[in-house]
């Protein structure tokens, strides 16, 4: 949704910017290729394989740029390392870089023989099979249930617990299978693989990510300066609610986006991943 973000962010010359999501860069670069004259453009990913790519493909631009490796969570301590009185503008998209879900190795993909990690931060200690193996069934079908929005939650964890007692699930291959088996092939969801929500549903609890976002969010009005826009860009109902609510109950942001903007169909058709995303974007109040 680049040509979303550029409209409601709007660079101009001599401001300052964060992307607080930055993944490979694309965002990045398409800002500064729409505003070459911004003074900083600061880029912060909890990922460090994906920044590296993104320190490389922005090369070009790095006299404007200064890159993070840390959890958007943390875009206060990176404002004072900065010595920035504020931002201008935040940018957040929540949703999964095409890198960790293509070529990281981790286990985001459902369609690939991988190891179950799903860590964004390698430097992180628990990792997906730890928590497919290790917590109460009745724990994992609650998850899978809440943060996947998955019907058939009971059904698959009953699967899961069943194939752990055999021996334990290491493969993100492995566990889409049981996840496709375990729900009756007449009710498998047509635009998606069956196990997509609940591979979200797991990604989300390892990466703490509701929790992350309410406490960028909880930060963010205070990182912007007077005027600046806020875009937030989320590919969950859950996440979706979260912002929306925020926007509307924090009385120095003034919502620009009445409603989320979705992606247009000719980028939905280049990129199916797309289909889920929704942007909101909110203004600092002047006083």
């Amino acid at each position: 949704m680049a040509s979303e973000v550029l409209k409601y962010l709007c660079p101009e010359p001599g401001k300052t910017y964060l992307d607080a999501t930055c993944g490979m860069g694309g965002h990045c670069e398409a800002i500064l290729q729409a505003e070459p004259l911004i003074r900083k453009l600061i880029a912060m990913d909890w990922d460090q394989e994906a920044l590296e790519i993104a320190r490389d493909r922005l090369q070009v631009f790095k006299d404007k740029m200064s890159f993070y490796q840390a959890n958007f969570k943390d875009m206060d301590a990176v404002l004072e390392e900065e010595s920035e009185t504020g931002f201008n503008g935040i940018l957040m998209d929540l949703g999964l870089s095409s890198y960790q879900i293509d070529q990281s190795g981790r286990g985001f993909s459902f369609l690939r023989d991988e190891p179950l990690d799903m860590r964004m931060d390698m430097s992180g200690t628990v990792m997906a099979s730890d928590m497919i193996n290790n917590l109460p069934i009745e724990r994992i079908e609650k998850l899978i249930r809440v943060y996947g929005e998955e019907r058939w939650a009971g059904r698959i964890a009953r699967a899961i617990g069943e194939q752990r007692a055999r021996r334990p699930i290491f493969s993100s291959l492995e566990l889409a299978e049981i996840i496709k088996k375990a729900i009756p092939r007449r009710f498998h969801p047509r635009k998606i693989h069956p196990a997509t929500k609940t591979f979200q549903a797991i990604r989300i609890a390892i990466n703490r990510e509701f929790e992350n976002l309410q406490e960028a969010l909880d930060k963010a009005a205070d990182c912007l300066l007077p005027g600046g826009v806020i875009i937030i860009i989320t590919f969950h109902s859950l996440e979706d609610r979260i912002v929306k609510h925020h926007f509307k109950d924090d009385r120095r942001l003034e919502i620009i986006t009445r409603k989320p903007i979705k992606a247009r169909a000719e980028e939905i058709i280049a990129n199916p991943r797309a289909r889920s995303a929704k942007l909101r974007a909110a203004r600092r109040s002047e006083s």
